[in-house]
């Protein structure tokens, strides 16, 4: 289980950046917080910079994650989305019956520009990017403890206090905890893009490549 030598290989392990999102967004309030790359990500960045202009980038997250919701809970909606032999135009039109009087111009627009393009199979990692930007734009940080057995409420805080100073000044922390048995004991740490694998599984495994 967690361990105080644990906890100070976690401390000198998860060196993460410090607060380097918000200074180019001083000149520019509609920049998106995050450099994010791809073609998901360039619709993301386009639809959080209009939203941002029409003081609606909440609603807009709320609709496109009803949308993805949607798209997972409908297997017919999930496949009027993936499906190409639909026309461009056809799928361009029936969006916007759909959400033209339901959901912001924001959304409408990203939706059937999609539709126009081909790209409505593409929403679910649109939505992935956008709500990255969100939760930068929030100053939320996520970390996830991944550990053999449930920890104590005891452990949890003590992990929690072990990666206090690997956040960013003011940063909002997302702490989730998983379970995972094939670790075998341990801890896994998940900060950002940062992982640090503290378990007893990734030691025999070190173990199982050591030259004699």
């Amino acid at each position: 289980m967690f361990s105080h030598a644990a906890a100070k290989a976690l401390r000198g392990a998860l060196a993460l950046p410090k607060a380097t999102r918000a200074l180019s967004t001083a000149a520019n309030p509609h920049k998106p917080p995050l450099d994010l790359y791809g073609l998901p990500a360039r619709y993301a960045n386009a639809t959080y910079v209009a939203a941002s202009k029409s003081s609606s980038l909440p609603a807009v997250e709320a609709e496109l994650l009803a949308i993805r919701a949607a798209a997972a809970s409908s297997p017919s909606f999930k496949s009027f989305l993936e499906n190409p032999l639909i026309s461009r135009d056809a799928k361009t039109k029936q969006v916007q019956e759909m959400l033209g009087d339901k959901f912001s111009p924001v959304t409408v627009n990203l939706m059937t520009t999609l539709a126009g393009n081909a790209r409505l199979s593409a929403i679910n990692a649109i939505v992935d990017d956008y709500v990255k930007l969100m939760k930068a734009k929030r100053g939320e940080v996520e970390a996830t403890i991944i550990s053999a057995e449930p920890l104590t409420k005891t452990q949890t805080e003590a992990v929690a206090n072990a990666m206090k100073g690997q956040f960013p000044e003011g940063a909002k922390v997302v702490l989730s905890s998983k379970v995972d048995p094939a670790i075998l004991g341990g801890l896994q740490i998940q900060i950002g893009d940062k992982f640090l694998d503290l378990s007893v599984g990734s030691r025999i495994e070190e173990v199982s490549r050591m030259a004699v």
